[in-house]
């Protein structure tokens, strides 16, 4: 990934730092011999992992629009990398005080986007944790009721649900794929439902669940709100700017301040590296309930140690350098990062009009925020559009682009049901799921790379 910096060059200046700076603070001292290894073999060893490295899809360059996958902003990479070589762990402030303050202006800063006049947070390694966490709270402080969500919400809220046994109600979601408003009332109307997982930001179609409507729900009922931003959260940065995001959606990025809890992950559109989850909570008295006797981890500070609110123990304190050192490049404002998520969500309204314009493709919905669903149109069929031919396309242009030698382009795909497809009219349903091309347009340089991309998928359909 080209940078505006010289990467080899800041890496070394600052290792030669970081090294100057402990020999300056602690005396000399000789590396055990057990953990010596001879320089040749140390090349040798990473010339087969460069060599095993190459058995991987090129997730940086702007062709890879499949999955939620991209490499981390240099400036987080190389936070992380100086970080390691203290490898602080922020799970007690003994094991990384100094990353531990990092973690904590981080979390306060992903609060302030959000809308949290306070809050009670942290870093997790993934979004999955972070939700178990959010979840287990929930089901803590209601624990004869269920939990709800929809259809199209994360499959791990099931999951965990069995893991921490709660009870939990799947719901039905609209053409749109977001959570059906009135199959919820109904269902809040038992009594029977302690909490409701909204997400903002699908996994599948990039759907915003109508949070607004539902927080508005909460006049007549009890319920608690858990807010799953983990992919777009980092969406709320652009909700006070006009046509960035379409108005319901808008809205409900805005509600997400009322939420209970919210989850967002840095490690998908927060440039981070793998794993930076995080988990948030309006109400700080929470913490009561992670309340927990350990005999030796705390012991240098009376202040709160992350661990005490947190069900991870140990966590890598280098996420939350990462984090930190990225947020003072790219600050969680509108032209800071936002300006990032600017350029994916235009690349996505971008194909969803040449998608829209063109008779060999159909757009499944269009795109809420930067995930683009859609898929071909077969030719020739005298029986009507039968799913199973359409099937068979996606398939088969899937492959052809992936396994392009001068040229490859990489899409994800994804099964939908005929609910998602109420607009379709005419597809003949002659196999229960159709076969879509997904396509997450997370990278900023997409922007201009969507005409190519469209190319290259109108060719290999034309074959």
């Amino acid at each position: 990934m080209a940078e505006s910096f010289n990467l080899l060059q800041l890496t070394s200046d600052a290792l030669q730092q970081l090294a100057a700076g402990q020999a300056d603070r602690w005396h000399a001292y000789e590396a055990d011999e057990t953990l010596h290894v001879a320089e040749d073999k140390a090349r040798s060893v990473l010339g087969e992992l460069l060599a095993r490295l190459d058995d991987n899809y090129p997730f940086f360059h702007p062709s890879y629009a499949g999955q939620m996958l991209k490499p981390p902003h240099a400036i987080a990479a190389l936070a992380y990398f100086m970080a390691m070589q203290i490898n602080p762990n922020n799970h007690a402030l003994d094991g990384g005080p100094a990353t531990a303050k990092m973690e904590t202006e981080c979390v306060a800063a992903l609060a302030r986007m959000f809308g949290y006049a306070q809050h009670l947070g942290h870093l997790t390694s993934s979004g999955t944790i972070a939700n178990l966490e959010a979840l287990w709270v929930a089901r803590s402080l209601h624990p004869d009721k269920a939990i709800a969500f929809s259809d199209q919400a994360h499959y791990t809220h099931e999951r965990m649900c069995q893991v921490i046994g709660a009870k939990h109600v799947k719901l039905r979601s609209d053409a749109q794929g977001r959570l059906d408003v009135d199959e919820l009332r109904t269902y809040l109307k038992t009594g029977r439902i302690g909490t409701v997982v909204v997400t903002a930001g699908t996994t599948a179609l990039g759907a915003v669940d109508p949070i607004h409507e539902i927080i508005a729900l909460q006049r007549a009922y009890e319920f608690r709100l858990h807010g799953d931003a983990a992919y777009g959260g980092f969406f709320r940065l652009l909700v006070d700017e006009d046509g960035a995001l379409n108005h319901q959606d808008a809205a409900a990025f805005r509600a997400l301040a009322k939420c209970d809890s919210i989850v967002v992950d840095p490690h998908k559109h927060g440039l981070q590296p793998y794993g930076c989850g995080a988990v948030l909570f309006r109400d700080p008295s929470v913490g009561r309930l992670y309340k927990h006797d350990s005999p030796y981890t705390y012991f240098t500070s009376s202040e709160l140690h992350l661990g005490e609110i947190s069900l991870e123990c140990s966590r890598a304190g280098a996420a939350a350098a990462a984090l930190w050192a990225t947020l003072q490049c790219f600050p969680l404002t509108a032209d800071g990062l936002g300006a990032v998520l600017r350029k994916t969500r235009q690349a996505a309204l971008g194909w969803a009009k040449l998608i829209d314009e063109s008779e060999a493709l159909r757009l499944v919905t269009s795109p809420a925020l930067d995930i683009v669903n859609f898929y071909a149109v077969p030719k020739g069929l005298e029986d009507g559009l039968q799913v199973s031919a359409i099937n068979a396309l996606t398939h088969r242009v899937f492959a052809a682009l992936m396994n392009d030698q001068q040229h490859p382009l990489y899409l994800a795909k994804l099964n939908v049901t005929q609910r998602l497809l109420t607009g379709h009219s005419d597809l003949v349903w002659d196999e229960k799921l159709l076969t879509v091309f997904r396509s997450v347009l997370m990278k900023p340089e997409q922007l201009v790379y969507v005409p190519t991309l469209h190319e290259k998928l109108l060719a290999a359909i034309k074959v």
